[in-house]
């Protein structure tokens, strides 16, 4: 049997333990893959441009598997790919690093953080965000001890973020597709969506990007979230409606949004966003650090040479 030509991108640190019958080529991500490896049988993809592989997409001649190291490589899917290929993502790769992006994104709200970090610009000590404090006062929660946080998008980020809000006092619900319970928490439909909102102190979208995502958060269901409540998005930005999003925040509907993604990435200099009262925003840095990556690499190209079952896979090859 000959050789399986596994390409590795060089945006990432790869250093996969293959089996016998593959070897690995490394390539530049951030240009067109040189003819001579366009007979490869698996492409690992990370940090391509999208335009390079657009164009070289067709010209593979024996591709087999294309496996993405992103959790939503809906990207991958506007490629022309030969139907013959599967494609497999990197779903559980990201679920600890965006967990911990998302938390912190949520705390750093919560606790008023940007608030403070305003006042130290001033050299000026904010009584009001210090000494003796209620617990639950009036407006925005500044505690997650008994606050009730919904994430829109339950996946695996959703269900490994769960715990971690739980354990600091927080009641979970999750959003999906089908109802009833998923790893203890529970999970509702957007048939109960607008109840749920109104007793939302704080959501968090993880959304992937498609159709039927496009603007999920839009100013209807803006108008439906309680008074005061935050919005964080380490989803895709094609799921908040952001002109709707921005006159939340004008008004005083929100109590204030976290946001690491956006429709148009980098967001222009000119985006009202920037300036909106009591945003944070991240340059897209909730995940960006596969982990494990080389164990799902590993898995898949044995699977393809023993004809095991592959991990992740979201489009079956024909």
């Amino acid at each position: 049997m000959p050789q399986l030509k596994v390409l590795l991108p060089d945006s990432i640190k790869l250093n996969p333990a293959l089996p016998d019958g593959a070897t690995a080529v490394t390539y530049a991500a951030m240009e067109p893959v040189p003819e001579e490896h366009r007979d490869a049988d698996v492409l690992v993809v990370w940090g391509n441009r999208w335009r390079d592989l657009r164009q070289t997409a067709p010209s593979f001649t024996n591709l087999k598997l294309v496996q993405a190291l992103m959790a939503g490589p809906d990207a991958l899917l506007t490629m022309d790919f030969s139907p013959s290929v599967t494609m497999c993502n990197g779903v559980g790769l990201h679920d600890q690093t965006v967990s911990e992006h998302a938390l912190a994104m949520l705390l750093t709200m919560v606790r008023r953080l940007p608030a403070s970090a305003e006042a130290q610009r001033d050299h000026r000590w904010a009584n009001e965000l210090g000494g003796n404090q209620e617990l639950h006062p009036d407006g925005p929660v500044t505690t997650l001890l008994g606050a009730r946080v919904l994430i829109w998008g339950f996946g695996s980020i959703g269900t490994t973020l769960a715990p971690m809000l739980r354990g600091l006092g927080a009641t979970v619900t999750g959003v999906a597709r089908s109802a009833g319970e998923r790893k203890g928490f529970p999970v509702i439909t957007d048939d109960t969506l607008a109840d749920e909102l109104g007793r939302t102190d704080a959501l968090i979208m993880i959304l992937p990007a498609g159709d039927d995502t496009a603007d999920a958060l839009n100013a209807e269901r803006l108008g439906q979230l309680k008074q005061g409540a935050y919005v964080v998005n380490v989803g895709r930005g094609n799921s908040v409606d952001e002109a709707a999003l921005l006159e939340a925040l004008q008004s005083g509907q929100l109590g204030g949004a976290a946001l690491d993604v956006f429709k148009k990435e980098p967001l222009p200099e000119d985006s009202p966003l920037w300036d909106a009262p009591n945003v944070l925003i991240t340059p897209h840095g909730a995940g960006g650090r596969p982990v494990e990556a080389d164990e799902l690499i590993e898995h898949n190209v044995a699977a393809l040479i023993e004809g095991g079952e592959l991990r992740n896979v979201f489009r079956e090859g024909a």
